[in-house]
């Protein structure tokens, strides 16, 4: 046997301060209310201090973002471009000190960080910078609408700026933005990447703190649009405060979808897919196939086969490179994973998990499956947002497309078969925003990405991307 060899990236590569401020008007500046300690989910050490906006401090940030919006939406869109661009070679540039960041400040492994999300960050402000002259042909008009308030989550902290940030920029508009109160630090580092493209004070403006800051920047009369992406419960509040107002608004919310597997699909195959689908980020996605669709003949074959391989995923430092799963974001998700999962098995459903030995500190959930799972479940029905796979079966391809459907959310599905027509006719019934076949979780900025029914509404990625940011 050989012994394990750790592989660990430096931490050296970033440069912590102790405490962080808001940035507005393209400078550092002061919080009002009272600091806020951000730690590392693995080791639950303070990493900084960071300022909390009260909804003066919002208020500052939209005034800049809206005089600002004069000088930004008046650029010719060649000129927009060229920022944006720079900003992509910036985050290129800082990849590595980006990713060592993230899975400091969220617990994702680094390999995560380091291959996924920070790659698809410069994808997406390329993707975006190259459609800033070209608004007159995407089919929504050239007109901006304003200063967008953004408000994104913990899970992909970093990313989900990318997708908020830049179509923004691109179509004229100027932003306001609030990263998740656990996860800060990438996003205060972007706030310097914007600096340092030279970008004009007042077009990105970051404001951190709590779910207080989000709802004065949801709230504030001088805001054109709204952004969100978290939890469908968050999301009714959002859209209650909107209605009503002239805001135009986008949700991506909460998601449980169905990964289902054939009899003819190739197994090895569907089970790496299974294992991205729900164990990729530790579970804190929330288009995670966290519904295992099995057909009834496959079963024992295809329960064996993922058992072995969840027996050789790797749980432990995130900032291992040999890292498959990383650490819980926060104490109080680590609490909402084990109450469902403790309901799951009380409900009747049969847990098993591979032997893993957890770290001493920090949040740590092992990847967990649940066989024996009814339709009426809590953890068939409910997001867990965690490393928890639900297992069901079906016979047909028609109870297949039910059971998927049978479901309050809507962001996406995966399909595991080798029939091209099926797929398709698969695709064409799953009532999903994405349907993935023979993959999961592939994620591009040429592409849309949303939901229906409790999963939101509004598209981000791609052409329809720019429709959210545009007075159509």
């Amino acid at each position: 046997m050989f012994e394990y060899a750790p592989a660990p990236e430096s931490r050296d590569v970033v440069d912590l301060k102790s405490s962080y401020g808001l940035f507005i008007n393209g400078e550092f500046a002061d919080g009002s209310g009272p600091t806020f300690k951000t730690v590392n989910p693995a080791t639950e050490e303070t990493l900084a201090e960071v300022a909390t906006a009260t909804s003066d401090d919002v208020d500052r940030a939209v005034q800049a973002a809206r005089k600002a919006f004069g000088v930004w939406s008046a650029l010719p869109g060649a000129e927009r471009a060229k920022y944006l661009f720079r900003i992509a070679r910036l985050v290129q540039e800082r990849a590595r000190e980006l990713a060592v960041l993230e899975s400091l400040d969220n617990g994702k492994p680094i390999r995560e960080s380091r291959d996924v999300d920070v790659p698809l960050v410069a994808a997406h402000f390329f993707y975006y910078a190259g459609w800033a002259d070209k608004l007159a042909y995407a089919g929504f008009g050239t007109k901006p609408l304003g200063v967008a308030g953004q408000v994104i989550p913990w899970n992909f902290p970093l990313l989900m700026l990318a997708w908020k940030i830049a179509p923004a920029l691109a179509c004229g508009n100027t932003v306001v933005l609030k990263p998740a109160e656990t996860t800060p630090l990438t996003a205060l580092l972007f706030a310097d990447i914007c600096r340092q493209a030279d970008l004009p004070p007042g077009v990105v403006n970051i404001v951190t703190g709590a779910g207080e800051t989000g709802a004065a920047v949801v709230a504030h009369p001088d805001v054109n649009k709204v952004a969100f992406t978290g939890s469908t419960e968050v999301g009714r509040v959002i859209a209650r405060s909107v209605a009503g107002t002239s805001k135009k608004l986008t949700l991506e919310l909460g998601g449980k979808a169905a990964n289902i597997v054939f009899d003819d699909a190739a197994i090895d195959q569907a089970v790496e897919g299974i294992v991205n689908g729900i164990f990729f980020n530790q579970g804190h996605v929330c288009c995670a196939g966290s519904r295992l669709l099995v057909q009834e003949s496959i079963q024992e074959e295809l329960l064996a086969a993922l058992k072995r391989r969840l027996g050789t995923l790797r749980l432990g430092d995130p900032l291992d490179k040999n890292t498959d799963i990383g650490a819980v974001n926060s104490a109080e998700q680590l609490a909402k994973i084990r109450r469902l999962s403790d309901l799951g098995e009380s409900e009747g459903a049969e847990r098993w998990s591979p032997a893993c030995e957890l770290p001493g500190k920090g949040f740590w959930f092992p990847p967990t499956l649940f066989t024996g799972v009814a339709q009426s479940h809590s953890i068939a029905r409910e997001e867990i947002f965690g490393p928890v796979l639900s297992v069901l079966t079906f016979r047909t391809p028609a109870e297949a497309v039910e059971k998927a459907n049978n479901t309050p959310y809507g962001l996406s599905a995966g399909v595991w078969t080798e029939k091209g027509s099926r797929i398709l006719w698969m695709a064409d019934k799953l009532r999903a925003g994405v349907v993935w076949a023979n993959t999961f979780n592939k994620f591009d900025p040429t592409s849309p990405f949303g939901g229906y029914k409790e999963s939101g509404y509004g598209r981000e990625g791609g052409l329809a991307g720019l429709e959210a940011y545009l007075d159509v």
